[in-house]
């Protein structure tokens, strides 16, 4: 059993390995790799897991199992393993492989692979892993900052980058086309020099806004997972980035987002924009 008191920088390590070796076995697999339609969240057999899918969950499963007895598994290819240590609830989130349907069309972006660690309802570290640039994103427990490493083993502090940009000359990201939606989001986007319209991987997406290349995001209504939910979640607050909902009234209001160990309905557009930026909208 693990304390709950745990080493925070040795910890951070462990979880950077174990994306980087799921990277390599799913960038190993680009050609050689089997596909499987499965259900999707609209209860059709509309969406696809792939063996790379399954051999870089079991490179995660393995590695935590072993070096972390008792930690619950959280992962989007049917694991669910509970929490056996006594008196808490700590456990990892696995999305081995976020974005799959772009990494079956081979695309050269929007293809990840993410892991977080929530200890008693708190997400004390995450790790993205963009499969095409070879960039991981993240934090360890108890560390103040989110790093940006490169495949070179290059590291920069995304904390430290200057996130006060007028609206007019920045950028917002959405994931569906302005066209359908509501009055309150055709009017926010259009405060904004600029609107771009991207799917693929949600991890790689928010990286995108971590980044410095947007300013704010605008996420559609949908169904919100543990596996995607809590690295974006965990890394965005670590950045000092808020999240917005939409209003019946047409409105924002600031709140706080669910870190849920089941997938659940969201019925409201969600905006993550960085606090200093908040007075602008609510």
């Amino acid at each position: 059993m693990i304390p709950i008191e745990v080493n925070g920088p040795m910890m951070g390590i462990f979880l950077k390995e174990l994306v980087r070796r799921a990277m390599t076995e799913i960038r190993n697999q680009r050609l050689s790799f089997q596909a499987t339609t499965k259900m999707g969240y609209s209860g059709s057999m509309d969406d696809v897991f792939t063996t790379a899918d399954t051999n870089a969950q079991a490179i995660f499963e393995k590695s935590i199992q072993e070096a972390l007895p008792g930690v619950g598994l959280i992962g989007e290819e049917g694991l669910n393993i509970p929490c056996t240590i006594p008196g808490h609830d700590i456990y990892v989130t696995i999305d081995p492989l976020d974005g799959t349907k772009a990494f079956v069309r081979r695309q050269s972006h929007g293809v990840a692979t993410m892991a977080a660690l929530v200890v008693d309802g708190e997400i004390v570290s995450a790790w993205i892993g963009d499969i095409n640039t070879r960039e991981i994103f993240g934090f360890r427990p108890g560390g103040t900052k989110v790093h940006r490493i490169s495949e070179f083993e290059i590291s920069e502090s995304l904390s430290d980058l200057d996130r006060n940009i007028p609206l007019k000359e920045g950028y917002v990201l959405l994931r569906e086309s302005l066209e359908a939606s509501p009055n309150v989001i055709r009017n926010t986007v259009h405060r904004f020099k600029k609107y771009h319209i991207d799917g693929g991987s949600i991890g790689t997406w928010f990286c995108r806004l971590w980044k410095g290349e947007y300013i704010a995001v605008i996420t559609d209504p949908g169904t919100e997972t543990p596996w995607d939910a809590s690295p974006f979640i965990g890394i965005s607050k670590r950045l000092g980035f808020v999240f917005l909902r939409s209003t019946n009234e047409g409105t924002w209001e600031q709140y706080e987002p669910l870190v849920a160990k089941e997938s659940y309905s969201r019925d409201y557009y969600t905006m993550v924009v960085h606090s200093s930026m908040v007075e602008q909208f609510i």
